[in-house]
């Protein structure tokens, strides 16, 4: 029972820190005009969007680490996935302030962004390293438990990490496009990881379910028609936390099964740019990330979130069978 209400206690503190955040934020973020810049190469929809206020994401980020903040003494293993969360926030929030405020219109340089994800992420592996080395050995999954385990696995998994990390938080940064379809699949995401850490014993339950309340109550002003956006600042935090997640658990396959749709998302980048190049100016998508394909392919907005929600309740349910 004790572990139940450790898990239900962050669920509801998350869900009312965001609720109560949303009228107080969204309101001063207009008044502050940081608004929405919609692309004219776009889709065309998405030009009355133009002006909703953005940077979002701070709402659940602070939710998140509130409702965390009274469970990281009892459940250690939800600090390093507090400080990825955040420490990748904070390179979304730069980005987002130099785009929105200081009108820059690229924000951060590429080369910028990536310096700072690489130093986010060392600071991650560091910790674990020193926190319990034993997260960097591999779960396999569908194989009844067998862990991929020793030294040599740790230091090839340390080098993987930078790979899976910085490669989920983009991910998840594509799938931020349209009215709350990052926050409903993350929000999937966050019931298979409270599930896993019960039945793996894994001691990080009242992260997830801190960030599944943030994230429901963050979903009453960003479904569609959005109040606001999460810009990255959240979809950059939510990468990390989905990293941080997956490896507290020792469960970085995972995130192939549970993440398709941020899979997907970069993938079609990945395919569009390189096709466009190699074939000089011709596409295979409408438009990337592929969430945009459908939307010109006649699709709603609400109708979109729908499926790729459905779609990671479905291998999430895969990913649990394969624990």
């Amino acid at each position: 029972m004790f572990r139940e209400v450790q898990t239900i206690l962050p669920l509801f503190i998350g869900f009312i820190v965001s609720a109560v955040l949303g009228p107080v934020v969204i309101p001063l973020l207009t008044k502050l005009k940081v608004g929405q810049t919609e692309r004219k190469e776009g889709v065309e929809s998405h030009l009355q969007k133009a002006g909703t206020p953005t940077m979002g994401g701070i709402i659940f980020l602070i939710a998140f680490l509130v409702a965390c903040a009274f469970f990281m003494g009892s459940y250690p293993k939800i600090v390093p996935v507090m400080v990825l969360t955040l420490g990748f926030g904070i390179i979304g929030f730069v980005d987002d302030y130099l785009k929105v405020v200081l009108k820059r219109s690229d924000g951060l340089l590429p080369k910028q962004k990536m310096a700072l994800q690489i130093v986010v992420t060392t600071i991650f592996i560091v910790w674990v390293w020193m926190l319990d080395s034993s997260v960097l050995e591999i779960r396999i999954p569908f194989t009844g438990g067998y862990m991929l385990q020793g030294m040599a696995v740790k230091v090839i998994g340390t080098a993987l990490a930078y790979f899976v990390i910085i490669g989920t938080v983009n991910g998840v940064n594509f799938t931020d496009g349209i009215d709350g379809l990052a926050s409903s699949v993350t929000s999937v995401v966050c019931v298979f990881f409270i599930s896993a850490s019960f039945f793996l014993g894994g001691k990080v339950e009242p992260a997830g379910a801190a960030m599944l309340g943030a994230l429901l109550g963050f979903l009453l002003y960003n479904s569609y028609k959005a109040q606001i956006f999460m810009g990255d600042t959240g979809s950059l935090a939510l990468g990390g936390f989905v990293a941080g997640m997956a490896y507290m658990m020792n469960l970085p396959i995972y995130i192939l099964m549970i993440g398709l749709i941020y899979l997907v998302e970069v993938l079609s980048v990945i395919i569009q740019v390189t096709y466009f190049k190699k074939t000089g100016g011709k596409r295979i998508f409408k438009m990337t990330p592929i969430h945009h394909h459908f939307e010109l392919s006649g699709w709603t907005e609400t109708r979109i979130v729908t499926v790729f929600t459905i779609v990671t309740i479905l291998m999430c349910a895969l990913a649990a069978f394969g624990l």
